[in-house]
């Protein structure tokens, strides 16, 4: 991933500056009795420096085989320190040849694999460091380095399990964002022409009636479907839906949707819930105007709320008659509507005139 590049990059530069001072250390020739054989650590920690360096750029080469070579090589130079340290390794304050060098592949794993794995290579070089050092009289000196090894492995791994999370979103978001501009794109092309024309098929058979009206009502079938392929939407994270999704099943011949283009985003269950109350508001259109009655959905985002609106053109509510049929025990809009909403916050207005249609307004906070 493009992400890892800055981390190989900084733990590069980290060898480098651990080498430098080792350097240091081995040319004061404090706490090493065999400082040439320090020498000879030294040069395979440089030749290793450079070839690390070179095969951790190429992520192809970044596996287990490179990973291991990299502790391999550490617990190498790390454990030939007392030969390097002779007679001297109980003095105060010597430290092993690879001095912070040695903290390198720990960071390797961490980046590569995460917490986990950085963890487990802090403790091999840890149980290491302890081994080289067993004749020094440093426990306290001893547990701080374990310590800081392990902190080092465990944060540096969360650091970039949360780096490559947070560049697989923005992927997958730009990738979403391409997909639903294509859509669109596909959608005015496919709006200025075929649904046209079979809008236009519809309308005209229904006129003439006979078989051309059996054309028509093909080609009316034929637009819904097509308006319904080409507003499926993409996935909503985890925990919510896309109310979109649910409300162009509705959509058909006799039946209009529309959406705006970003995400009308719900909890799962309330998403549900207000697909269902459109669909109660649907079934009273087809119930009391007809099942080829037209009706209209339009779903929108207002003021920190989601607005869904069913009309249509039938004969209207007679005044009265909801809170009658109440009465008498029929809870179509009562419950599927009105209680489903209540439960949920949110609220419905109706309003009906008599030879004009009628119009359910259905609004849930976000």
């Amino acid at each position: 991933m493009a992400i890892e590049g800055p981390f190989w990059r900084a733990i590069a530069v980290f060898r480098v500056a651990s080498l430098v001072y080792a350097v240091v250390l081995l040319a004061q020739h404090r706490g090493y009795a065999e400082p040439v054989l320090g020498w000879l650590v030294i040069l395979v920690m440089a030749l290793w420096t450079a070839g690390a360096t070179v095969a951790y750029a190429a992520e192809s080469l970044r596996r287990w085989p490179l990973l291991s070579a990299d502790l391999a090589v550490t617990l190498a130079c790390l454990l030939a320190s007392p030969y390097v340290q002779g007679t001297l390794q109980t003095a105060t304050g010597t430290m092993p040849v690879p001095a912070t060098w040695m903290a390198a592949p720990v960071l390797a794993w961490a980046v590569r694999h995460g917490r986990r794995a950085g963890t487990l290579a802090a403790a091999v070089v840890a149980a290491g460091d302890i081994w080289s050092r067993s004749g020094a009289d440093e426990a306290s000196v001893l547990i701080n380095e374990t310590v800081l090894l392990l902190m080092a492995g465990w944060l540096v791994g969360h650091v970039a399990r949360l780096a490559k999370q947070a560049e697989e979103r923005m992927q997958r978001a730009a990738e979403m964002e391409a997909a639903q501009r294509e859509r669109e794109r596909l959608a005015r092309d496919i709006h200025d022409s075929v649904l046209q024309v079979l809008a236009l098929v519809h309308r005209r058979g229904r006129e003439l009636g006979g078989e051309a009206g059996e054309l028509g009502r093909l080609a009316g079938e034929q637009e819904a479907a097509l308006r319904e392929l080409i507003s499926i939407v993409p996935p909503a994270p985890s925990g919510t839906t896309d109310l979109r999704s649910l409300l162009a099943r509705y959509g058909s011949s006799s039946v209009t949707v529309s959406a705006p283009a970003t995400p009308l985003l719900l909890p799962a269950e309330a998403a549900a819930s207000v697909a269902a109350a459109v669909g109660a508001a649907l079934d009273n259109v087809r119930a009391h105007c007809g099942h080829d009655a037209r009706a209209w959905v339009l779903a929108e985002f207002l003021d920190g709320a989601v607005t869904v609106t069913v009309r249509d053109e039938g004969p209207g509510i007679p005044q009265g008659r909801l809170e009658q049929a109440a009465a008498d025990g029929r809870m179509g809009v009562a419950r599927s509507i009105r209680g489903r909403m209540a439960e949920l916050g949110g609220k419905v207005t109706i309003v009906s005139v008599p030879g004009q249609g009628t119009e359910v307004e259905i609004t849930l906070p976000a």
